[in-house]
């Protein structure tokens, strides 16, 4: 399912529906809310509440106005000036659902800046992505990011899979050489989502 089918379903209810689309989310937003909070912590909290009142919205989101990507940070920026506002970060939405405040761990300060790094490394990565060439492009995009096979994507491209093959080979070999070349730091990061 898409972002849009997942929320509707969690409009509805469902709650695998909703851990799908939190699963595939929390990086960016955990990345957003680190780097304009400059505090794990604060990020755990305000990630939490962001996905509450996701949940608490899911029957108001629509796909024809913005991403669900956008719609997350438009959520995010509103709670971090909330937070701001009222020298904290408000938890009403949370309670409302009857989720209970959080027991934050070192172990979970630790979780929310991985994320954050991985977030931070997908984007610079999908920019990375968006300027290969385009036969690169594509075949990246379709064997990395939508996990279809060769054979598939031979089909689609017109081209024998090990001319997919080497175009992806290439593809990743020159968003590698640019993130280490952008961020030397990158490196160990962008293995992880590669």
């Amino acid at each position: 399912m898409d972002d849009a089918e997942l929320l509707a379903a969690s409009a509805r209810g469902d709650a695998e529906a909703f851990a799908t689309f939190y699963r595939a989310h929390l990086s960016a937003v955990v990345a957003y809310c680190r780097n304009a909070t400059g505090s794990a912590d604060t990020a755990a909290d305000l990630t939490a509440e962001v996905f509450a009142a996701a949940l608490s919205g899911a029957d108001r989101y629509r796909p024809e106005h913005d991403s669900a990507v956008a719609w997350l940070r438009g959520i995010a920026r509103n709670k971090l000036l909330d937070s701001r506002r009222r020298g904290r970060v408000e938890d009403a939405t949370r309670r409302k659902l009857g989720m209970g405040s959080l027991a934050i761990e070192d172990d979970d300060l630790r979780r929310v800046e991985e994320l954050a790094a991985i977030g931070q490394s997908a984007r610079a990565l999908s920019a990375v992505v968006q300027r290969l060439p385009a036969d690169e492009r594509a075949a990246v995009q379709a064997r990395i990011v939508e996990e279809r096979d060769y054979a598939e994507i031979a089909a689609e491209l017109r081209c024998s899979e090990s001319v997919v093959r080497q175009r992806v080979s290439r593809g990743l070999a020159r968003a590698r050489a640019r993130l280490a070349a952008s961020n030397p730091d990158a490196e160990g990061a962008d293995e992880r989502l590669l």
